[in-house]
């Protein structure tokens, strides 16, 4: 049957014909809907984690660097558990439209003011701590002092933290980009066919967090400065390609994105208000800001092959 599945199921060919469920450039046939919950029914105490890697293997789905696309099938299988197409075995911890809330332990840290100058705060070191034993204090920290929270996004993603000797100065995450984004898809100018070719050439900036008790200025747009030269590179090392272009949104009712425009970042103008979810035309959640910062002079070019 596997065998018999990854023929049809073909990574570099995510299209089929007669297929009846979209997951975003995926079209899912019935077969494999079948195949999925034929796992499931063959162990009802299989953990969801463990299901979508057997589901990656047995589909020979894997990311550029060899590594098993698991967030990204996780978020496939709530999808068609919520349109009651399969029946997945209880979660471990709530979710929420495919980020996985989880509830991180608290820190308690110095929170002694750190005031004056970008000098005098001295050299600044960029931690990537993605599945590190320093991702939990990342997360912690996000939970506490984040007006947002913690998220754990799907998909390829990468997590900074910001360090001034010992102490944490600010934590950045990024994330595989939003699949539809009105005011950056006309400013990149790319078809939808070049758009689920080369969406995965954008990082979404998830969360953003300048520890509060650091009060320094212009250390929010120094830090995004320094982002935008290394981030590629870190992508590449990671996941076996790089990216050409960051994105992100604010909340106007809450910040003016001072920190975005001195880093030289471009705003693309307003959300529409209607999540993916959405089925109607009317605002649901606020709008929000869009802002971009392309990585390379031929951005439009790149991302519209």
């Amino acid at each position: 049957m596997k065998k018999n599945l990854r023929s049809i199921f073909e990574i570099g060919s995510l299209s089929f014909v007669g297929g009846n469920f979209n997951y975003r450039s995926l079209t899912i046939s019935e077969e494999q809907i079948r195949f999925i919950q034929g796992e499931i029914d063959a162990d009802p105490k299989m953990t969801r984690r463990k299901l979508s890697r057997r589901i990656c293997e047995a589909w020979g789905w894997v990311q550029a660097n060899g590594a098993l696309r698991d967030m990204v099938c996780r978020g496939l299988l709530l999808r068609l558990h919520r349109e009651k197409r399969i029946m997945l075995p209880p979660p471990r911890w709530a979710d929420a439209g495919g980020l996985i809330r989880r509830a991180p332990e608290k820190v308690t840290l110095d929170q002694t003011p750190v005031t004056g100058s970008l000098q005098q705060l001295g050299v600044l070191e960029f931690q990537l701590v993605r599945r590190t034993p320093e991702e939990q204090l990342v997360n912690a920290l996000l939970a506490q002092h984040h007006y947002l929270g913690h998220i754990q996004p799907v998909g390829e993603q990468i997590k900074y933290m910001v360090l001034a000797g010992e102490r944490p100065v600010a934590c950045v995450a990024w994330s595989s980009a939003v699949r539809h984004l009105g005011p950056g898809d006309r400013f990149i100018g790319w078809s939808a066919e070049a758009r689920r070719r080369n969406i995965r050439f954008i990082a979404y900036q998830t969360r953003y967090l300048i520890v509060p008790w650091f009060r320094i200025a212009h250390l929010a747009s120094h830090i995004l400065g320094r982002m935008a030269r290394m981030i590629c590179g870190d992508w590449e090392r990671i996941y076996g390609h790089g990216i050409y272009y960051l994105e992100t949104f604010t909340d106007p009712e809450r910040f003016r994105g001072t920190c975005y425009k001195a880093a030289n970042w471009i705003p693309l103008g307003l959300t529409t208000g209607r999540g993916k979810a959405s089925n109607s035309r009317r605002p649901n959640r606020p709008l929000k800001q869009v802002w971009a910062y392309p990585l390379e002079k031929q951005f439009r070019n790149l991302l519209a092959q």
